[in-house]
């Protein structure tokens, strides 16, 4: 009832409540502390269970004792092994478990009806005696613990039931005992245990027979993919050679001679250095004559087994086309097909990475509009790259009949003729690239170009090299019209000279007009 006091009213119901929940909180936190101690304790004290040490079952004179959890400890551990065996580790275990039930609990496990804590109880003590009975009936050998593995407990247990039950019916009846206390002390139900084991081992071996069937099918699969891929190599094999019975391709043979020039055809029987080098061109011998081996040509067989992949590979891919001509070169192989009609060219750029991919090179080049022809150029790059010498382009017709005294051999082209440049048309020429591109090399063939083609009297060069090693080796030539320059200042007097002497020049074509 709540109290009445002058001016207000005190309601001391809420006060009780907090005070019996903070009490009730105590006394689990208390309750779990002792459990988990307890069981500490009497864990720590068997497991460091010595025989020498003074016991319940025994004297010993040993002054020291090695149990960790002191004399108390080795008393305790003496007489729980003496009684119990091997099974005075339920003592612990079972505080180990209320301090479990306790923490999962919120009400204390002491304040449970009577029932169900006697049948805890009486589980318990089944469980101990039964597994003391096994224990003793089991022992066969000498027991380092003091009573045997049953314990005193077990060597009663035996001798009170033996002649009675005989040792089977005993060792039964204490099976069945202890699976039965285990029940009644930890709730735990057998058939529940082997329903959830017999459910794991089925998802185990089912998972088991899936990752097998897996395996088995990818094995399978893969075979399967490799049938197929053996079944299709023979087709384009076959397809190949059907192809080539039926339709021949013309194939325009290499020409890695080039046609020499009448000074060349001078020259070819010209001693080293016989001729002066001051004031007339120099002699095409001081150059590398070509190797044979810097031209490695394929087979008009090999270049015909290419073309018919090359058409299986694009009918594969759903263009129908034909290859009417193949032009081999040093570093590439041109390809002319001529599409089906209704095919269109950008459907065959557009296939440009996957024929490189099909044909296992590292790209392929689509040229779709050949001038003065009605077909496409498909550009595969050969496996060995020729070698292309200067000497063969400066013996060549094309650089000798070049009109102009400024004419720079550049290479050859695709199909390997000699590509000749007029320096006179490119009034600002940049060579430009990457590191190990090539442009030394280039710009000493330009170099030496010049030097081929025009004598000191017609032509004269101003050399600029601040690094002063690309071009130290041209140092002394007739043509230089100063050494070759290394200082910035002189370049940029040089610079200016030329600068001048061109106005000049300008100013003498206008006088003359």
């Amino acid at each position: 009832m709540p109290q009445r006091t002058p001016g207000r009213v005190i309601n001391a119901e809420p006060e009780r409540q907090a005070l019996l929940t903070s009490a009730h909180r105590g006394l689990r936190e208390a309750a779990l502390i002792f459990a988990l101690a307890a069981g500490g304790w009497f864990l720590l004290a068997l497991l460091s269970y010595a025989p020498a040490d003074p016991g319940w079952s025994h004297g010993t004179g040993g002054e020291g004792v090695q149990n960790l959890a002191g004399a108390t400890g080795a008393f305790a551990a003496d007489a729980l092994l003496s009684l119990f065996g091997w099974f005075a580790g339920l003592l612990p275990l079972s505080f180990l478990v209320l301090a479990v039930l306790q923490f999962r609990s919120r009400a204390l496990i002491f304040a449970v009806e009577r029932a169900v804590l006697g049948l805890r109880a009486l589980g318990f003590f089944i469980t101990l005696a039964s597994g003391c009975l096994l224990g003793a009936l089991s022992e066969s050998v000498a027991s380092p613990l003091p009573s045997g593995a049953g314990g005193i407990l077990g060597r009663f247990l035996v001798l009170q039931s033996s002649q009675a039950l005989g040792t089977p019916g005993l060792s039964l009846l204490g099976s069945a005992l202890f699976l039965l206390g285990i029940t009644l002390f930890t709730g735990l139900s057998w058939f529940t245990l082997l329903a959830r084991t017999a459910a794991l081992l089925s998802a185990a071996a089912m998972g088991l027979r899936a990752a097998i069937q897996k395996r088995l099918d990818n094995l399978r699969d893969r075979r399967a993919a490799q049938a197929q891929a053996a079944a299709r190599r023979a087709r384009i094999d076959q397809e190949v050679e059907r192809r080539q019975k039926r339709r021949p391709v013309e194939i325009e043979a290499p020409k890695p001679k080039i046609e020499p020039s009448p000074r060349a055809e001078k020259e070819k029987q010209q001693k080293l250095f016989t001729l002066p080098v001051s004031g007339e061109l120099p002699p095409l011998s001081l150059m590398d004559e070509t190797d044979p081996k810097d031209h490695r040509a394929l087979s008009e067989e090999a270049l015909k087994r290419m073309a018919d992949r090359l058409e299986l590979k694009l009918r594969e891919f759903g263009v129908e086309a034909a290859v009417v001509k193949v032009h081999p070169g040093p570093v590439i192989t041109r390809f002319e097909i001529e599409p089906a009609a209704g095919v269109k060219v950008s459907r065959i750029s557009g296939l440009a990475k996957d024929l490189a991919r099909a044909l296992a090179v590292i790209s392929v080049r689509v040229v779709e509009v050949i001038p003065g022809k009605s077909t496409m150029g498909i550009e595969v790059p050969n496996e060995d790259r020729a070698v292309v010498r200067l000497r063969e382009v400066l013996a060549s017709s094309a650089y000798e009949r070049a009109p102009s005294k400024l004419a720079l051999c550049l290479g050859k082209d695709i199909s390997g003729q000699p590509v000749v440049a007029d320096l006179a048309r490119m009034p600002h020429l940049l060579v430009a690239g990457t590191t190990g591109s090539g442009k030394s090399v280039g710009v000493n063939a330009m170099i030496l170009s010049l030097l081929y083609k025009a004598t000191p009297e017609e032509v004269r060069l101003i050399l600029v090299d601040p690094k002063m090693l690309e071009l130290s080796v041209y140092e002394g030539i007739p043509h230089l019209l100063t050494p070759v320059v290394t200082d910035m200042k002189d370049a940029a007097a040089a610079l200016r000279w030329c600068v001048a002497e061109m106005e000049r020049r300008y100013r003498l074509m206008a006088s003359l007009g």
